[in-house]
């Protein structure tokens, strides 16, 4: 594991930091503001979120603060955002590699048919885009992805 940060499971008290930069990532790769207000979204984060998921992040040493989350299942993955300042320092791929370890033999997720970026990374990870469609809240075309154990 790289030394610059370390993964953690997530705490209420990491909220704040998480929400912030999981919205302005959010913003800067689909283009358009969270439908939900910073705090709602928080206390999805808090409340909603870990009634069925696992809640991890990536702490960086330097600054102390989480820089990355994941919110997975053994069967799928609702949420994984890094920090725009930290992506393509291994981050996304530590956190994915975390919910793969712990998958029951497959993943399911879905991401934004625009987020070209994240739609390469998965794929690249063995990720399948199996469907599709725009029952989201922001009513934007996505993919459902799967990723199945050899």
């Amino acid at each position: 594991m790289n030394t610059a940060y370390s993964i953690i499971p997530f705490v209420p008290d990491q909220a704040a930091q998480v929400t912030a930069f999981w919205r302005e990532s959010f913003n800067a790769v689909i283009g358009i503001e969270p439908v939900h207000s910073f705090e709602s979204q928080a206390y999805f984060l808090t409340e909603i979120l870990p009634q069925r998921y696992s809640l991890f992040v990536a702490v960086d040493h330097a600054i102390g603060k989480p820089i990355a989350f994941i919110a997975f299942s053994e069967s799928d993955i609702s949420q994984l955002y890094v920090d725009i300042r930290f992506q393509g320092k291994g981050l996304g791929s530590a956190l994915l590699n975390l919910a793969i370890e712990q998958a029951s033999g497959s993943l399911k997720l879905r991401t934004f048919e625009i987020n070209e970026s994240a739609r390469r990374f998965y794929e690249k990870r063995g990720f399948v885009a199996i469907g599709g469609d725009s029952d989201n809240e922001e009513g934007l075309p996505d993919i459902l992805y799967e990723w199945t154990r050899a």
